[in-house]
């Protein structure tokens, strides 16, 4: 297969280039970044995590607001009609075109809220990761035409899903399989040891996926969706010829021109090599992938006397009032994960705080290098014009019969 032979991807109802952005927070991919990748008739997906540090007026209404369950309950309410803003944004950029989806961590502790508020504002699909969403299509119930997009990383977790989901009269729409040993940000696997078991690599996951799918006469609605590593067109045409239906590309999309991310975190991503890539606990006790800044070197170093004291000191007060995860090392006083607080880290990263941010980031070069190339770029070299001829950006989707 060649590239000019790439079939469009069947998502939402719709005919669209095989290109899926992945969802990147703190507020890396907002509406700015969504909305131009589905303006190219790709999916564009907006991470839904603390999305009011895009909006000013409502991030004066949450600062200052004291602790407690009162000050929890505006944060909340805050990001809710933020992510609300940033879906109608990103619907106005794509003007008709593409596909819209919310990714939304099953690990927050708000994760039913979020999902709700995305299907009210119309969203076409939601993504989710960081745990099993069996609960999914309970809570979108009444939002029928939204597509459901598990992130899986082996076939015992798809095979889980489908069983669980099956019995609920469900199927996913897709399936994103993220490759813990490439991709960015929390990863997939029990334990940092874990990241490299062969058992997540593509060539062994896509062909059980499909067996999965065809023992349940599923493998032509359930597209496969690759993730991690994936950074040439070379590499996207070995996919397809494993089965997959498109790939997911996440910090190439981090340090484009529409990135909604500071300049500085463009820079810190796009300049980092494999030497400055390192893989630690997250404070939701999942392995992690970022850039070693100067933030998180000085974290690694005191980690042994911040879990001791973490041991000593058991559970406190979350220092972001809005408890963001279900579970946290730092707040929950839970020694053997991370004890830093990842909202925190990561909305310095999105100004562009060198010195204080946490940068997530796969362990692949990038496309492009160093270079801040604009989304319609990323997305040309990667599957140039190979279905230009039947689906045609900015054009509106099509339908799928």
């Amino acid at each position: 297969m060649n590239l000019r032979q790439l079939p469009p991807l069947k998502l939402g109802g719709r005919l669209l280039r095989p290109i899926v952005q992945g969802g990147m927070g703190v507020g890396v991919s907002a509406h700015r970044l969504a909305g131009t990748v589905a303006a190219q008739n790709a999916v564009g997906t907006l991470a839904s995590v603390d999305l009011r540090r895009h909006h000013r007026d409502l991030m004066e209404r949450t600062t200052g607001i004291g602790c407690g369950e009162p000050a929890k309950a505006a944060i909340n309410a805050a990001n809710l009609e933020a992510l609300d803003r940033e879906i109608h944004a990103a619907r106005r950029i794509a003007a008709g075109a593409g596909l819209l989806a919310v990714n939304v961590m099953r690990a927050v502790a708000e994760y039913a809220a979020y999902v709700r508020q995305a299907c009210r504002s119309g969203i076409d699909a939601i993504v989710v990761g960081a745990g099993l969403p069996l609960d999914l299509p309970e809570l979108t119930a009444d939002y029928p035409k939204v597509a459901l997009v598990p992130i899986l990383s082996d076939a015992r977790g798809i095979a889980l899903i489908l069983k669980k989901w099956e019995r609920k009269g469900r199927l996913p729409d897709a399936i994103v399989i993220e490759h813990p040993k490439h991709a960015g940000g929390h990863l997939g696997a029990a334990r940092i040891e874990d990241l490299g078991d062969p058992r997540f690599d593509f060539e062994q996951v896509l062909p059980e996926a499909r067996a999965l799918l065809r023992s349940m006469g599923a493998e032509e609605r359930v597209p496969l969706i690759p993730a991690g590593g994936i950074g040439s067109p070379q590499r996207v045409r070995e996919l397809f010829d494993l089965g997959a239906a498109a790939v997911q590309i996440g910090t190439a999309f981090a340090v484009t021109e529409e990135s909604d991310a500071h300049p500085d975190f463009k820079r810190v991503l796009a300049g980092a090599g494999p030497q400055d890539i390192v893989e630690f606990v997250s404070v939701a006790g999942l392995p992690a992938r970022a850039v070693r800044t100067p933030w998180l070197e000085n974290y690694l170093r005191l980690l042994p006397k911040l879990q001791a004291k973490a041991a000593a000191r058991g559970p406190k007060r979350c220092t972001m009032i809005f408890d963001c995860l279900a579970q946290c090392g730092l707040r929950d006083g839970m020694a053997r994960i991370g004890q830093f607080c990842i909202d925190h880290q990561l909305a310095a990263a999105l100004r562009g705080d060198v010195a204080s941010g946490l940068f997530f980031r796969g362990a692949g070069r990038l496309p492009f290098g160093n270079q801040i190339r604009p989304v319609r770029d990323l997305i040309a070299y990667l599957i140039g014009d190979s279905i230009a001829d039947e689906v045609a950006a900015p054009e509106p989707a099509l339908a799928v019969a």
